[in-house]
């Protein structure tokens, strides 16, 4: 039969075809026609070549792009694909590249931005992954580590470890069947990312007489890959905060030679010779700039060149390495239909590194970690090591931990099962929190579950609040604040004065502990490129490591009980009654801002905070505008799929103006979950 596509009442996509290679076919097409802004966008990004369209904003992307060699690398990995896999992608791109041809020009952003919809090569969709997640590990945190090493000493490397600003990460649990209504296990969670409108998660349905899946999937990706229920299995991740990229300190010293000028970069056996060509970043409304691409035996260099000292930086990775990515798993996936199926898909997973979760209907359970991590020196895992010395060289693969489930079991990026794997893990208030949100006398039935999606109890206030409490001598004013946010219930509710209180004083705290004498070697500018400023700038790392730095004296000569005392002056000195969900508002990433219409001061305000279970991202200090939370949430039922739920930011469509943008916000923003409809006879063809 020739592939169908049907909607639900959400406008959700279900595609029906006669076989697998059809059905990616369709999957194709229907990203082309509801999302052909956004995939295009992406396609860029991972060429390096959206500045030519976005401007001068896009440039440090672009470069970056260029330089860490994000299309060549997919290009390999799509050639070490096992050939039932390539089959499957180049049919994906098929639809791809029909559907853009076909509906393309619906998408009123290509006339703004003065380009139209170009073609997709096989290997586009891994590197519109490759993009999405090159970042995700949070490599430039090393460089961040090494500045706190040279500034104040080796001991306090890890002094500013958390789940700092540039990372993503989630929530996930999985109920076994003894604790359900149904009998049957329940896996529930959302992942955390940059809100992006529209969203990167797109609910969607794959049927064919081979399997019949529902799920998320990425726009510019085949098959459902993180979130996925077949009807006799589900599965989910959430972040393993794993450490799986290395810098290298390089050398670089130009050559001329009988094939004209060069480059050597100083390895373990002596001077090497390096790849090296120009490329030129188009940029609109600019003069366009050549590049130098340089890449070492290590990986490309990312930071620096072979002038000024010949001192750079290289990046190394499985995908640029080994030419391994993982995307042997997608189609292996889809065709899943016990939780010993997930297993092995999951054995062939690369990068991301990620935790899963898995249950069936036979009762089978799974929580393991799925990836690639290399053995290697535990100093690459804290900073840039120097590229010449072989102690640094990777030495194999670490065994992927897994654990048994027992009840329920949590994974929210906390230090544990993926603990050997890591160095920075987000504090365990989330999964402490779920845990005992999960402990309740209660037989769980998936409706429950928005009430755990929703939690806004901010345990990491505890050491703000106790050093408030130990003051005196506070004028009537601070007296009265005092009272109030000792009184408060840590819950950070959008229509709570305290909580907007408590986070104007927390704000007013990490200010002043930024610009504390004691921090002065990490002020001032990075000389790093400004792609990583998340990771470098002082006052973000502050924030989110304010809970371990007010706990303790881990810096000399900060008096922390001053410094809150000056904090709590000013803040109560401010005054007002305004709430939190005032300023804390919403501010999703959007490739062209406002070509919707929609202002930034229409933007809803949030409940939650960074480490609430309900996770809305501000950055104290800087702004309480939220750029980052859940990009989706989800209920999976193993009793009966038509039972699960889910709910995203936005909506299915990204056209602007269409009935299905942004249908789903209120449900978001209230903590309500769509159903998901799996009867044919409930669903509407399209023509």
């Amino acid at each position: 039969m020739t592939a169908r596509t049907y909607r639900d009442a959400y406008g959700i996509p279900h595609l029906r075809a006669a076989d697998p290679l059809e059905l990616a076919r369709a999957q194709g097409r229907n990203a082309a026609t509801d999302r052909a802004w956004q995939i295009e966008v992406e396609r860029h990004r991972a060429l390096g070549t959206s500045a030519a369209f976005l401007g001068a904003d896009a440039l440090g992307w672009d470069v970056f792009a260029r330089q860490a060699r994000l299309a060549d690398t997919a290009r390999r990995c799509y050639d070490a694909l096992a050939p039932a896999t390539a089959e499957w992608v180049r049919a994906y791109v098929d639809g791809v590249n029909a559907g853009l041809a076909e509906h393309g020009d619906r998408a009123p952003e290509f006339a703004a931005a003065g380009i139209t919809p170009g073609r997709w090569e096989p290997w586009t969709p891994l590197a519109v992954w490759l993009s999405h997640h090159v970042l995700f590990a949070g490599f430039p945190t090393k460089l961040w580590r090494d500045r706190v090493a040279r500034a104040l000493g080796d001991e306090h490397i890890e002094l500013f470890a958390t789940d700092g600003p540039g990372t993503s990460g989630s929530n996930g649990w999985l109920v076994a069947g003894e604790r359900t209504g149904s009998g049957a296990a329940l896996i529930a969670g959302d992942p955390h990312r940059f809100i992006e409108d529209p969203g990167i998660y797109q609910q969607i349905r794959l049927a064919c007489p081979e399997f019949d899946v529902i799920g998320l999937a990425v726009p510019g990706v085949p098959g459902i890959g993180h979130f996925g229920h077949t009807g006799g299995v589900a599965w989910a991740i959430t972040s393993a905060m794993a450490d799986y990229q290395d810098l290298y300190r390089e050398r670089l010293r130009r050559t001329e030679g009988p094939g004209g000028p060069g480059i050597e970069a100083l390895g373990p056996d002596g001077w090497q010779p390096a790849a090296v060509h120009t490329e030129t970043v188009e940029v609109a409304g600019a003069e366009p700039v050549e590049i130098e691409i340089v890449e070492t035996d290590r990986g490309p260099v990312i930071i620096g060149g072979a002038d000024g000292g010949g001192e750079a930086i290289s990046l190394r990775h499985l995908p640029r390495a080994e030419a391994a990515l993982g995307f042997d798993t997608l189609p292996a996936l889809l065709h899943a239909r016990t939780v010993a199926d997930v297993d092995r898909a999951f054995d062939r997973w690369v990068e991301p590194v990620n935790v899963v979760q898995a249950a069936d209907t036979e009762g089978g359970l799974l929580h393991r970690v799925a990836g690639a991590v290399p053995l290697r020196a535990r100093e690459n895992s804290l900073r840039p090591v120097p590229a010449w010395d072989a102690e640094y060289a990777w030495r194999g693969r670490h065994p992927m931990p897994r654990a048994e489930v027992h009840g329920t079991a949590v994974m929210a990026n906390q230090r544990g099962l993926a603990a050997p794997l890591g160095v920075e893990f987000a504090p365990p208030h989330r999964a402490e929190r779920i845990a005992r949100l999960l402990d309740a006398p209660v037989a769980w039935a998936p409706r429950d579950m928005a009430a755990v999606h929703m939690d806004t109890h901010l345990t990491s206030a505890r050491p703000l609040l106790d050093l408030l409490a130990a003051l005196d001598g506070l004028s009537p004013a601070a007296e009265k604040l005092r009272g109030r946010l000792l009184d408060w219930d840590r819950r950070m509710e959008a229509d709570s004065v305290e909580a907007a209180r408590f986070a104007a004083l927390r704000s007013a705290v990490v200010r002043r502990l930024a610009a504390d004498p004691a921090l002065a070697g990490l002020a001032g500018p990075s000389p790093y490129p400004d792609l990583f400023l998340p990771w470098l700038a002082l006052l973000p790392r502050v924030a989110f490591a304010l809970e371990t730095l007010l706990a303790d004296d881990h810096l000399p000569g900060v008096d922390r009980a001053e410094l809150v005392r000056a904090a709590v002056e000013e803040t109560a000195g401010a005054g007002g009654e305004v709430t939190w969900g005032a300023t804390h508002r919403l501010a999703p990433w959007q490739a062209l801002p406002g070509a919707d219409g929609t202002a930034d001061e229409e933007w809803p305000g949030l409940a939650g905070d960074h480490d609430c279970v309900l996770v809305t991202s501000s950055v104290p200090g800087f702004t309480d505008r939220s750029a980052r939370g859940s990009a989706a949430r989800y209920v999976w039922d193993l009793a009966d799929r038509d039972n699960s739920l889910w709910v995203v930011p936005f909506g299915a469509s990204g056209l602007p103006g269409h009935p299905h943008r942004r249908d789903q916000l209120p449900l978001w923003l209230s903590g309500g979950l769509a159903p998901v409809t799996t009867d044919w006879t409930r669903l509407t063809e399209e023509p």
